[in-house]
């Protein structure tokens, strides 16, 4: 970015004001490139403003500053002290929020549990993490076994107050050094890994990127129902903390809460998974009061191209999406305008970053060419927690994805590259077939995966939810007019749902 890009990206977000450029280098200097920064720059200069809004109320800049100060010195008279692996397994609350900033202000680990593991994905992910204290939510800590986690576990509520009462007496001065923290990666083949992300210039490097692209502001009311422990999620909390802006959580998504949190706070950005605007359009609900937000922010997994036209025309030119992984960082954001002219991509290339289509040999290939999507970014992970790494050319991560870009510079995503289908010597990937059965009105939600044929080696079969009539061979004769036989499911299973993580990723290995 140059100079007057940047000039331009301080005065829109609000960080020209000198007042708010001085708390929130007061901010960095106390407590690094981290979490807390942000909110100790929030309690200097607007004390008393919301800073976190759930379901228990409001959360002042103040109040989270002050007690997440005494929860990490709570923590440490807790023995819970500097390096160690504090898991986190929250859901969309403030306690979510104190916990992180108090490993920020603790020198502690933050390692980002996904709530919708199972107990013993859970118990395997704690052992490989080497977590030594574990915050978390009193229901999600009962499935676990008393032997998960060798040292502290505090539950929200009780536990928790407690260490904030130890902490306010003030034993130690806090010392922080910045670490990075572990988030999971989806685990939609199996139990999720830890991937470190690194802190510091080339990871704002990244977050730079991202303002640059989406319209964000100081002043901005953040309603986020994406999950906070994914990259996603937790990307929206560093946003608004950082601009000063309020954040609204909601601890489960489903429409009418989100609407309505929508509604009740004068949001103006959502932050979503694009499931949830599948199901919110799916709904019956009155959609009016997303159509005054001025951003709606998806990623975590691929946007089809009906769903995202859908949204814009019944809510208004305001969808940005983006492109990447808890390992690559972004990639590209598709903006509206991007969107609306070219159904389907994923966008251009985030500020900062660079996206390559290479070939099995690992050279780039020509412009429209499908190949392997590498790329380099701030934002980035460093490695697996428990060995092992993305394939790497220089300085370029492989992204598991195909895909080919434009004479534009926009990307198009064709799907991952061990979802390929090879039915009859034919290469298909399921994302034209599922998009294309996403424009029919009677279906909601649909998934194509590849079933052992004797005769083709694979064959295709779609799962199908309905909000409609539609038959198996309505199904077929669909796809064979729009894209040609080889692409047709010969096998056709309506369901009433599909499996999903909790971050709205289809978990193709349970279909069958």
């Amino acid at each position: 970015m140059d100079v007057g890009g940047v000039i331009d990206l301080v005065r829109r977000t609000g960080l020209v004001d000198p007042t708010r450029a001085a708390a929130l280098g007061a901010g960095l200097t106390r407590w690094g490139p981290s979490l807390a920064a942000g909110v100790a720059a929030g309690a200097l200069r607007t004390r008393g403003r919301p800073a976190v809004i759930d379901a228990d109320g409001v959360t002042t800049w103040g109040e989270l500053d002050h007690r997440s100060s005494i929860l990490a010195r709570g923590l440490r008279a807790h023995g819970v002290g500097k390096g160690t692996q504090l898991g986190i397994l929250c859901r969309n609350h403030v306690g979510f929020v104190e916990a992180s900033l108090a490993a920020a202000k603790g020198g502690l680990v933050p390692v980002y549990l996904n709530t919708g593991s199972a107990s013993a994905q859970l118990v395997e992910v704690i052992g490989r993490e080497s977590i030594g204290a574990l915050v978390g939510d009193p229901e999600l800590l009962a499935d676990l076994p008393a032997d998960a986690v060798p040292g502290p576990v505090f539950a929200i509520g009780d536990d928790w107050d407690a260490v904030a009462r130890t902490g306010g007496r003030r034993l130690d001065v806090l010392l922080p050094s910045v670490v990075a923290p572990v988030l999971m990666t989806s685990g939609t083949t199996g139990v999720p890994k830890g991937a470190r992300r690194a802190l510091g210039v080339r990871s704002s490097a990244g977050g730079a990127g991202l303002l640059e692209r989406i319209p964000y502001r100081s002043d901005d009311v953040f309603v986020v129902p994406a999950p906070l422990f994914h990259a996603w999620g937790l990307a929206h909390l560093t946003v608004a903390l950082s601009l000063g802006a309020t954040v609204v959580l909601t601890e489960r998504f489903d429409p009418a809460s989100t609407i309505a949190a929508v509604a009740d706070n004068d949001a103006t950005v959502l932050a979503v998974v694009p499931v949830m605007l599948q199901r919110l359009l799916a709904s019956d609900l009155d959609l009016d009061p997303l159509r005054r937000l001025r951003i709606v922010a998806s990623s975590g997994s691929a946007l089809p191209a009906p769903v995202a036209l859908e949204w814009m025309d019944r809510c208004g030119d305001r969808l940005y999406n983006l492109y990447g992984s808890t390992e690559v960082g972004q990639a590209t954001i598709a903006t509206p305008t991007d969107l609306r002219e070219a159904p389907g991509t994923a966008g251009t290339v985030v500020p900062g970053s660079v996206v390559q289509i290479l070939d099995a040999a690992g050279s780039p290939v020509p412009v429209g060419e499908s190949g392997r999507i590498f790329v380099g970014s701030g934002g980035a992970f460093d490695h697996y927690t428990g060995g092992g790494d993305k394939e790497r050319i220089g300085d370029l991560l492989s992204s598991g994805d195909v895909g080919h870009l434009d004479a534009d510079g926009r990307l198009f995503v064709t799907g991952r590259a061990d979802d390929m289908i090879v039915s009859g010597g034919e290469n298909v990937f399921p994302g034209p077939v599922e998009s294309l059965l996403l424009e029919h009105p009677a279906v909601v939600d649909v998934a194509v995966i590849g079933v052992p044929d004797d005769e083709f080696g694979q064959r295709l079969k779609a799962f199908v939810v309905l909000d409609g009539v539609l038959t198996g061979d309505g199904v077929q004769a669909h796809v064979a007019a729009e894209l040609g036989r080889h692409f047709v499911p010969r096998d056709v299973e309506f369901v009433d749902r599909l499996p999903r993580n909790a971050t709205g990723k289809l978990l193709r290995r349970e279909l069958v």
